[in-house]
């Protein structure tokens, strides 16, 4: 269990309102310095990701369905800032000066030990599986009567299977961006703060609220360098995941302060 006495004291979080794209430089540098200094934690939380991939992409191939594979890693997103909690410890004991152990640091997955971080995982699971549940309903408009079914990567390519792409697409976006406005500072407020999830999620909200374009900028951001992540095996994920998290640690130091 992380030491509470180590944390920010309880308080009302209040969302900045000026957020520039020189904030975003400035969390992508300080992301980068972190991986660079503690490579390590960054590619051993990163492992389960391109391992998982792989084995989810010869599970689908193995069982007829390569096809599937596209709105699954399409809501890769979803789930990837679960990856990063680790990393935001290992940023925050770097910029308090703190020990790095394993020790610590894996504990972190669990949160303050008041178990708002595992609400806020099983809520993401929630709609990770509503977006699949959306993704066969798009599947069935676009191509049910067609006998087609995700065999071949080569239905993505017909006029139907376009179509389904370009729709799936905005409606597997919207669910993203909702998600990704509810979690991109309550994550890291929940490792940092004793504050619940609601609490959390709201500040959260409400920074994406009050900087619309330098976060639409900073969603658009991830989910183009974890999609370029995953064309190569996933093996970019190795850089590309340890670098987000750190970044988004030191973004969500940038975006919220204390009431």
């Amino acid at each position: 269990m992380i030491d509470n006495a180590v944390h920010a004291p309880a308080a009302h979080p209040v969302a900045a309102t000026n957020l520039t794209e020189d904030d975003l430089r400035a969390a992508l540098r300080a992301g980068i310095a972190d991986f660079k200094a503690v490579p390590i934690f960054g590619l051993f939380f990163s492992l389960f990701y391109v391992v998982g991939g792989m084995g989810l992409w010869l599970g689908l191939f193995a069982s007829g369905q390569p096809a599937f594979f596209l709105p699954i890693a399409a809501g890769f997103p979803l789930l990837a800032p679960f990856a990063a909690i680790g990393l935001y410890e290992v940023s925050r004991r770097r910029e308090a000066g703190e020990p790095l152990s394993w020790g610590p640091i894996l504990a972190a997955l669990r949160g303050r030990g008041d178990g708002q971080l595992a609400l806020m995982a099983v809520g993401t699971l929630i709609a990770f599986g509503f977006w699949i549940i959306l993704a066969r309903g798009i599947f069935a408009i676009f191509l049910g009567r067609s006998g087609i079914g995700f065999e071949s990567i080569g239905i993505l390519f017909s006029a139907p299977g376009m179509a389904m792409v370009v729709v799936g697409t905005a409606i597997g976006g919207l669910v993203a961006l909702g998600l990704f406005t509810v979690t991109v500072m309550s994550l890291p407020m929940l490792l940092d703060r004793d504050v619940d999830f609601v609490t959390a999620m709201i500040a959260s909200a409400q920074t994406v609220q009050a900087n619309p374009r330098v976060m639409l900028k900073w969603a658009a951001l991830i989910a183009g360098l974890l999609f370029v992540a995953m064309i190569p095996l996933f093996l970019g994920l190795f850089a590309v995941l340890p670098i987000l998290g750190h970044a988004t640690w030191h973004l969500y130091r940038r975006a919220i302060s204390e009431g």
